[in-house]
């Protein structure tokens, strides 16, 4: 008998991914909480970040897919980050409809500072996982994004 048909392992898979679930839940309320004491959300962390890593900018629209939410979520957070003098709006050449974002000097170095901070939480709510536990952990879980990737979309 295969394993992934084992009853066992069955039952095993199924209380780590309710247990997987639970600590992201409870970890993501502490970050959302932590980010909302220096007045910032989630989400726009993360428009930030992925700002950052594109110091030439994104459009609109690539902004939307790396976060994989609509350009309607994404135009509310810029229009406050370029209210801000965080983010500022530029053409695209040979583009009229199209607009490139990218953080400004003043948004680079707010985002550095609260990506340390981040950084810093994330260390703490996780400390009781070891280096070494993490990387084995990181380990398992791409293998699983790999083979649920292989899937597609089937059931």
């Amino acid at each position: 008998m295969m394993e992934r048909h084992d009853p066992t392992a069955a039952k095993a898979r199924l209380r780590l991914w309710l247990r997987m679930l639970a600590v992201s839940r409870m970890v993501e309320a502490e970050l959302r909480e932590r980010l909302r004491e220096r007045d910032s959300t989630l989400p726009r962390f993360d428009v930030m970040a992925a700002l950052s890593r594109a110091p030439d900018g994104l459009k609109m629209s690539a902004l939307s897919s790396v976060l994989r939410v609509s350009n309607g979520n994404v135009t509310g957070i810029v229009d406050r980050l370029e209210a801000e003098g965080l983010a500022v709006r530029l053409p695209v050449e040979g583009d009229r409809r199209a607009m490139l974002v990218r953080l400004t000097p003043a948004g680079e170095a707010g985002f550095a500072e609260l990506a340390a901070r981040h950084e810093d939480w994330v260390n703490e709510l996780l400390g009781a996982v070891t280096a070494a536990e993490a990387e084995h952990l990181i380990e398992q879980l791409q293998a699983v994004r790999n083979r649920l990737a292989e899937r597609g979309d089937r059931p």
